[in-house]
């Protein structure tokens, strides 16, 4: 975890380690959301980006009988 300041104007830089794990672009979009006590940070991906993400997933959860 690596510590960031908030600017006068509320910015923040990324450190490069994030920028490169996350494969973050200068103009990219990203979310950002309030959850408990934290800020996330959540990049926007094309839909294309996202073909083949659930791969491999384990379907086999219990459901509710009215459920397939």
């Amino acid at each position: 975890m690596q510590a960031v300041c908030i600017s006068p104007k509320y910015q923040v830089v990324i450190p490069k380690s994030v920028r490169t794990f996350l494969k973050l672009l200068p103009g990219q979009k990203v979310q950002i959301l309030a959850y408990d006590n934290r800020v996330e940070i959540i990049p926007e991906r094309t839909i294309t980006e996202m073909r083949g993400f659930l791969r491999g997933i384990d379907t086999t959860v219990a459901r509710d009988d009215d459920r397939l």
